[in-house]
């Protein structure tokens, strides 16, 4: 298994362990993306245990959607930069993902979903992260936070700016809550010549992913990112952005380790294969 866990090293300044670019796959109805986290190079980063970027304006990358499939176990989060995904379940659940919105979906101890374009043509584009569970929640009942563009806080501070999704910048608390893994997610935004200093809680993993123009990490600015390079952090209280060649967007993530056993099977994230198992039985005899 390749994972990546940063050592700990509270006080100091976060910097680049390693970079990763994604690799092109489908999923879905053949819905064309990139996988960050969740293949070859990085196959989790505790408590991060995938990361898509879907992004493409051909509508046959994407028309043909995520009809309805089980999960269990684990947290989905879909962040949508433009386009429009429509989401039910099989619990009587139904809304509109939109450019600026947010779903924390806590899947639990099972849940029907879909999620399928409401556009037959122009970009769509987003991410899509999946949360690992604590073993003592990974049965809870399952539930959805879903956040509208203008829920999503912004901070802006000259020639940056940040959309606060989940935990705190500065003095703002984003609008997602009661997730057990205290999770920091922010879309930061720089314009050329912008730095930024931006807390991150010790002890927690994280990682930055550039999904425009190019950016520099950490305290020597050493390690400049382009677009599609994922970079792990390592520990400490805060990690410097800066944007000295170009503008640039990341998104910037963190939480806190769970340290437990972990069993995957497709859409079931367990401790334990004899879950995995009855996790497979549930499904198959309607349980969810």
């Amino acid at each position: 298994m390749n994972t990546a866990s940063p050592a700990t090293n509270p006080g100091v300044e976060r910097e680049v362990v390693r970079t990763v670019r994604g690799r092109p796959t489908s999923d879905g109805a053949g819905v064309r993306l990139t996988r960050v986290i969740g293949q070859g190079d990085l196959d989790m980063l505790d408590p991060f245990l995938m990361l898509d970027e879907f992004r493409s304006d051909s509508s046959s990358d994407y028309i043909g959607g995520f009809p309805e499939h089980p999960h269990r176990g684990f947290e989905t989060v879909t962040y949508m930069l433009a386009g429009r995904m429509r989401h039910g379940d099989n619990q009587g659940n139904s809304g509109l993902l939109t450019a600026g919105s947010v779903q924390w979906m806590t899947a639990g101890r099972g849940i029907l979903h879909s999620e399928m374009p409401e556009q037959e043509d122009g970009l769509m584009w987003g991410f899509q992260l999946w949360v690992n569970l604590p073993a003592k929640d990974k049965m809870t009942a399952p539930r959805y936070q879903d956040i509208a563009p203008a829920q999503v806080p912004e901070v802006v501070l000259g020639d940056a700016s940040v959309r606060v999704i989940a935990g705190r910048f500065g003095d703002v608390d984003g609008p997602i809550s009661g997730i057990a893994t205290q999770p920091l997610y922010l879309d930061v935004r720089l314009a050329k010549g912008a730095q930024l200093e931006i807390p991150v809680s010790a002890g927690h993993n994280a990682f930055a992913y550039v999904y425009e123009g190019q950016a520099h990490l950490g305290s020597n600015a050493s390690k400049n990112l382009l677009r599609g390079d994922l970079a792990v952090l390592s520990d400490g209280e805060s990690l410097r952005v800066q944007a000295p060649d170009s503008g640039a967007r990341l998104i910037l993530v963190a939480g806190k380790p769970l340290n437990e056993p972990v069993a995957k099977y497709g859409p079931f994230v367990m401790n334990t294969p004899q879950q995995i198992v009855q996790a497979v039985e549930d499904f198959r005899a309607g349980r969810f």
